[in-house]
This record gives C-alpha cells, sequence and structure tokens, in this order.
C-alpha cells in the first residue's frame, strides 16, 4: 500500500495515485481529496521506496511506520510540541534505538513523523506488511 502513497517535493503532504497518463500521474491528496497531475518535471517518490539510516543498514520506512504505530498506539503525535521542547531526537530513539545519528537529521525525523500522522489520520494502521505481501505476489 505504501507504494502507492507519494511524497512530490515543493507541495506539503501526502498522495495517492490516481491514475496515469503520458509524463503524468493523476494524483489525489490525502485528506482533501483534491486531483491534480504531478508532471514528469516534479521530484515524486512512493513511501515504498524510502528507507532510514540504521546501524544495522538501511531499515524500510513502512517497518519504521509500523514501530511508530506501536509505540504512539495509533494515536496522532504533536510534532510542534516535540520540535518546542526539542525532543524530537528523544522520541525518535525511543522508537529506533540503532538509528544512525550523523545521517539521519531533524527534518527527516519532522517529516517522518507528519507522514505517520497523514497516513493514521486517512486510516492506515499497517505498513511493513502491506509492503512485504506486495513483493511476494510480484516474485
Amino acid at each position: 500500500m505504501l507504494r502507492e502513497i507519494l511524497s512530490i517535493t515543493g507541495r506539503p503532504g501526502l498522495f495517492r495515485i490516481v491514475s496515469q497518463g503520458k509524463g503524468t500521474l493523476i494524483v489525489e491528496e490525502l485528506g482533501s481529496g483534491k486531483r491534480f497531475p504531478a508532471h514528469a518535471r516534479d521530484k515524486v517518490v512512493s513511501l515504498g521506496d524510502i528507507a532510514m539510516y540504521t546501524e544495522s543498514g538501511d531499515t524500510p520506512l513502512g517497518e519504521i511506520l509500523d514501530k511508530v504505530y506501536a509505540k504512539y498506539e495509533g494515536k496522532k503525535i504533536d510534532v510542534k510540541e516535540l520540535l518546542a521542547s526539542k525532543g524530537l531526537r528523544q522520541a525518535f530513539e525511543a522508537i529506533v534505538e540503532d538509528y544512525d545519528r550523523e545521517r539521519v537529521y531533524e527534518n527527516d525525523i519532522k517529516k517522518l513523523f507528519t507522514w505517520y500522522n497523514i497516513l493514521v489520520e486517512n486510516g492506515f494502521t499497517r505498513f511493513a506488511e502491506e509492503e512485504e505481501k506486495e513483493k511476494n505476489t510480484e516474485e
């Protein structure tokens, strides 16, 4: 399922692929449902293709989102409060103890928590399992 969810550079939020055309994707913003084209010149990244640096290698975003979901029991994270109290790294460290502290920046953690909030608000409860099923059906 995360393969269908996109991040588009320069646009806030997350998007779902609705349709594909020649040189464009028709995407729908999660939450508002607003549809628009994402052109070939836009930098579009599937959440299923993203991983975060850890000491044991790269960890897929889906696995990390599952850990965040388990830690916060599916509740929304107050990202602004964590930023104000300078507790962003500590909150992430409580979830992923072995993250690479040199290569994972605060902005990456903020983006992860923001994406988590958007996904949870839109009914997502599982992240990594769905990716594994998709990989198994492709093989």
